[in-house]
């Protein structure tokens, strides 16, 4: 019953407010997004036909500290078999996201969205938070926060995605 409330007050705050709906669901198409990114625009559009995990992450975030090595990892693995590893930024301050990737580098696509847009689209309550989407562009799993003890499972969702068999 509350569950229901919930959802009917979400849809009409969403409607009287003209809110965008702000629920990503697994088998649902992924909400597009262009930001600024390191070596130009990044759109999720433009990673059509690939397998993309895309990790939203902020230079405050001590779990996004211990994934990187682990994207970077996943992203020289499986690139050749249609991966691609997308981190968004969410600092307000650019130079908070710099020194982060001076730190720890990443070898993948990266985007910045200081207004926190995109966050908003896939309803991103921590970080960091990851969703994985597969080739025809649809929300295949989100996974919140990073934990070693979870990379083995987030890794057989990618493989499975990739369709490589163990």
């Amino acid at each position: 019953m509350k569950k229901a409330i919930a959802k009917t007050l979400s849809l009409t705050l969403v409607a009287v407010l003209g809110l965008p709906a702000l629920a990503v669901e697994v088998g649902q198409p992924a909400p597009d997004f262009e930001l600024p990114g390191r070596a130009g625009t990044v759109r999720l559009s433009d990673y059509k036909g690939k397998t993309v995990y895309l990790d939203f992450w902020a230079s405050w975030c001590g779990p996004c500290k211990q994934s990187f090595p682990w994207m970077n990892e996943l992203q020289s693995r499986y690139a050749a078999k249609g991966l691609q590893v997308v981190g968004i930024n969410v600092d307000q301050k650019a130079g908070d996201a710099q020194a982060f990737l001076k730190d720890v580098p990443a070898n993948f696509d990266v985007a910045f969205d200081a207004a926190g847009k995109s966050p908003r689209l896939y309803a991103i309550k921590g970080m960091p938070t990851s969703v994985l989407i597969g080739p025809d562009g649809k929300v295949l799993s989100m996974h919140s926060g990073f934990k070693s003890e979870s990379r083995a499972e987030l890794e057989q969702q990618i493989k499975q995605a990739l369709r490589i068999s163990n």
